[in-house]
């Protein structure tokens, strides 16, 4: 099917009033535009259901897709007992709600990598320097399957997700270990060494210093044959625009803007509403 206009939005965070003005500004209509989301759907803005809601809504209509990010990862957990909510997660109404259970099975199928044309990749937080796309897809894979199992399996699988350390990415990684890594990559990562050890305190601006060795990790040079597309780092209000990589998080969550970036030809549009600071 060919669409009008296709959108990348980044993060959307639950900032409900933002989306929704947002849409108006693109005067999007389902069906003939797709917008496609770099997860983190959902945590601290001021309505999580319905966002995610709408959300689901447009996906099962084929007018949407999204990547899941850490925060959406963060919702499983909490839905099934891994780990608690955060204190400034505003997600509560979604486990109090009669279509928890419906919402959340449909969150843990959606991907952690997608391709919205030919020239692109979109995932949440970035592809590191070591791996090739085509490689990238690949732990993605392994990645959604696990978290497309039984909800047993899912219940083992979310508590080995977190770990305060980085994880030595290596040829002999495996089980627990190896999805946390294909995980933190996908979904947490910020700075990294060129051999794709993360480090996960830095989250300022590209101004500000980092340790010792490490850069962001669209800062490694390598070739790519896909502009990867990308949103997690709210402090570069998606100001970063590198032929091999576009940052689409603006911030919207602490008071900037909801970013959606036009496919056909790179433009930004902002959203005019913004979500009460965080």
């Amino acid at each position: 099917m060919s669409f009008r206009h296709q959108y990348v939005i980044g993060d959307l965070q639950g900032c409900y009033g933002a989306f929704e003005q947002l849409l108006k500004t693109l005067d999007f209509d389902p069906k003939q535009d797709k917008l496609w989301f770099a997860g983190d759907l959902v945590a601290r803005g001021e309505d999580s259901l319905n966002t995610l809601r709408d959300v689901k809504k447009l996906c099962e209509s084929g007018a949407a897709a999204t990547v899941l990010g850490n925060h959406d990862l963060n919702l499983l957990a909490v839905w099934l007992g891994a780990t608690n909510i955060k204190k400034k997660d505003k997600t509560a109404p979604i486990f109090a709600a009669d279509d928890c259970d419906e919402l959340l099975n449909w969150l843990r199928y959606q991907p952690i990598l997608a391709y919205p044309d030919a020239h692109t990749v979109l995932v949440h937080a970035g592809i590191p320097p070591h791996w090739t796309i085509k490689q990238a897809e690949g732990y993605a894979q392994q990645l959604q399957a696990q978290l497309r199992g039984s909800i047993t399996q899912l219940k083992r699988l979310l508590p080995n997700l977190y770990s305060k350390r980085a994880d030595e990415w290596n040829d002999d990684i495996h089980g627990y270990t190896k999805m946390r890594a294909i995980a933190n990559y996908f979904t947490r990562m910020r700075l990294c060494q060129q051999d794709g050890m993360l480090e996960f305190s830095f989250t300022g601006s590209l101004d500000e210093p980092m340790l010792n060795g490490y850069l962001p990790w669209f800062a490694w040079q390598v070739p790519r044959e896909r502009k990867i597309l990308f949103g997690h780092w709210a402090a570069l209000k998606g100001n970063v625009d590198l032929p091999h990589a576009r940052a689409l998080d603006g911030g919207c969550v602490w008071g900037n803007d909801l970013l959606a970036y036009r496919l056909i030809d790179g433009q930004v549009i902002r959203s005019s509403a913004h979500c009460p600071k965080s």
